[in-house]
């Protein structure tokens, strides 16, 4: 029998506490029973708690709130198992069972992989080299698989979960009314009350866990104003937009009012003081009716191009009006005595640091750095090419697209803000689909994720699908124990990662990936040009039509693994095998219809990737924790649009 004894009391550290009883039963099923209870003079057996309570030293850290120190010292009957905040003790659990053998690969109980043995001793002091280490959920979430993807990221060690809207409702409908999938699934309905109970809901695990909650984001620029954000994208009447709020929206072309219709693109007139102020009261009451967020992000409109033209906004930049409304945020959040911490976003428009204005009270911002027109084809700046601040032109932005241009931004950003930078980036949005084998968007994110910490950036937060674990999670994988552990090399993660869900013959599974990524590789298929930006045309080379020669070749090789390993004694590994099986029909489709665009044949091409669209979605049902349809398809769509430029000579 082992004895769990909680030396400090905190809701994440009682979770902590069922976690490890948990895992220490199923890693010995014969091994009796394991007893949790309240003894902080306890001296024998597993003891939780902060490492404060038991003497040890956190002085090498900034923050024992934001950073996290891994501490354990155990043999084989128990010992100390600590951290220097209730979140850090959780991770510390999952730390022990890790080096115990156990692997966390897939969200959801199929993802997991627990050997049958005796624990073995443990000892080490770890500090992620990333403060920040989390997940902003876009695509089409549903509900079981949100729950699972939040029970997920701590096991991978990972500290930070974002929920984006007040009112979520826009992703969730994109799963629920299953678009890009009506021809096999029918919409359901949902409505405001139940999307906000959800939202609630997963606040209420991310506190059991002690993740750092971040809220918000877009929605601010109109809300304030009397027009509902849950609208986002979506393109509305005029007529909802309070005529005595009109005045205060940005203008345009000579006219206030609805940036394209819709609300979420729509910035407001940052110039005029009655309108920041209508604006940092709204975020103040926001904040004070809900003490649990960490971090309340406080971002200006999407789109770009789209700031106010009034002779008052054109005196200054954006960034600096946006810098004295973030002012008015810290003065409103003051007078009400709230410690809320406040992110603000170089995003597009407001990449463009400011050149006059800056935050007064920089201990309670964070800098939110968001490459989002970016290419994704190398991550270093390249040699022979100039980067630099571009000219900033109020409208007109064109130069910003390279990683190269925004990271020299985002040094001028730094020479009068103090604060923490991050990264808000988008492997997981659109761009891990044109990987057709996982590595080489794994690679990307894990020099993306050196890179950014040699620059001085404090962590990352992903925007993208929470269900983007197809054909496996290599990629997820790689982002969550890059961001932990920066003494793992891409090859160790990699081994690890393959090992684990494909067994002894991981090798040859490996070997069919880098195949598929051979024919179709990344610098061709992403419809981002390598400086950032959307091609316009594609170029194909004879050489890149006679790769799809060798397809059908690579996906005997594929199937013959699939068949030879189908079924396995570890859940895990069967589960990744029918992922590859359906990735065989995935792959197949998608180059009967490449094939075409490849060619020059155009339409011919995007009536056979519409069909595809059509019978792949019978599969989504299937595989959905793994999988998002929409995402997947909205993604693709880019390469079938464009107008193909095919070379004969």
């Amino acid at each position: 029998m082992y004895y769990i004894n909680k030396i400090s009391l905190a809701e994440p550290i009682d979770f902590a506490a069922l976690e490890l009883k948990k895992y220490l039963r199923m890693m010995m099923p014969e091994g009796g029973d394991v007893k949790i209870a309240y003894v902080p003079e306890a001296k024998e057996g597993f003891r939780l708690g902060l490492m404060q309570d038991f003497g040890l030293d956190t002085s090498d850290v900034e923050s024992t709130e934001l950073d996290d120190i891994i501490f354990i010292d155990c043999d084989e009957r128990g010992g100390i198992i600590a951290g220097d905040n209730p979140r850090s003790v959780l991770l510390a659990v999952y730390e022990y069972l890790r080096r115990n053998g156990c692997r966390w690969l897939y969200p959801g109980i199929d993802g997991e992989f627990i050997p049958n043995k005796n624990i073995e001793p443990v000892k080490l002091r770890h500090v992620p080299p990333m403060r920040y280490r989390g997940f902003a959920a876009e695509g089409a979430p549903y509900r079981e698989a949100e729950q699972d993807f939040l029970d997920f990221l701590p096991k991978v060690g990972m500290n930070t979960y974002m929920i984006e809207f007040r009112l979520p409702r826009s992703y969730y409908e994109q799963y629920y009314t299953h678009a890009r999938n009506n021809f096999h699934r029918a919409p359901e309905p949902i409505s405001d009350t139940l999307v906000l109970q959800w939202k609630r809901h997963n606040e209420a695990e991310i506190a059991k866990r002690g993740l750092q909650f971040h809220d918000i984001g877009h929605g601010w620029t109109v809300d304030p104003f009397g027009i509902d954000s849950k609208y986002a994208w979506d393109e509305i009447d005029e007529s909802l937009v309070p005529k005595d709020m009109v005045q205060y929206l940005a203008e345009i072309n000579g006219k206030r009012g609805l940036f394209e219709g819709r609300p979420i693109n729509t910035q407001f007139c940052m110039s005029n003081p009655k309108a920041r102020k209508l604006f940092a009261d709204f975020v103040a009451k926001y904040a004070e009716e809900h003490p649990n967020i960490d971090f309340l992000h406080v971002w200006l409109a999407d789109n770009v191009n789209n700031h106010c033209e009034c002779s008052e906004c054109r005196k200054k930049r954006p960034s600096d009006y946006y810098m004295l409304l973030m002012n008015d945020v810290d003065a409103a959040l003051t007078a009400r005595n709230l410690s809320t911490r406040i992110v603000f976003i170089a995003y597009l428009d407001t990449v463009f640091p400011p050149t006059v204005d800056t935050v007064a009270n920089p201990n309670r911002f964070s800098l939110l750095l968001a490459p989002i027109s970016r290419g994704y084809i190398y991550t270093r700046p390249q040699a022979g090419v100039e980067y630099a601040v571009p000219p900033y032109e109020r409208n007109h932005i064109k130069g910003t697209a390279s990683l190269g241009n925004v990271v020299e931004c985002y040094k001028e950003w730094k020479k009068n803000f103090a604060g923490d930078g991050i990264t808000f980036e988008y492997h997981f949005w659109i761009n891990s689909y044109y990987d057709m084998s996982g590595l080489q968007i794994a690679r990307r994110i894990y020099e993306d994720i050196e890179y950014y910490g040699e620059i001085g950036l404090k962590g990352l937060i992903e925007n993208g699908t929470i269900r983007g674990f197809f054909p496996n999670g290599m990629a997820f994988y790689t982002y969550a124990m890059r961001m932990y552990r920066e003494d793992l090399s891409f090859e160790k993660i990699a081994e690890d990662y393959y090992s684990h869900i494909y067994g002894s013959d991981y090798r040859e599974f490996v070997h069919y990936l880098e195949k598929l990524g051979e024919i179709f590789p990344y610098r061709l298929m992403s419809p981002k040009k390598a400086e950032g930006g959307m091609r316009k045309t594609w170029d194909i080379f004879p050489q890149d039509v006679a790769r799809l020669d060798a397809v059908e070749g690579v996906l005997a090789i594929g199937k013959q693994l699939v068949e030879s390993h189908y079924n396995s004694e570890n859940r895990v590994e069967t589960v990744s095998v029918r992922l590859l099986e359906r990735h065989l029909d995935y792959i197949k489709q998608f180059t009967d219809a490449i094939r075409e665009k490849w060619h020059g044949n155009d339409e011919c091409a995007l009536e056979l990737f519409k069909e595809f669209e059509k019978n792949y979605g019978a599969h989504e049902v299937f595989m959905q924790p793994y999988y998002d349809h929409l995402m997947t398809f909205s993604a693709l769509s880019h390469l079938f649009t464009v107008k193909s430029n095919p070379y004969t000579t």
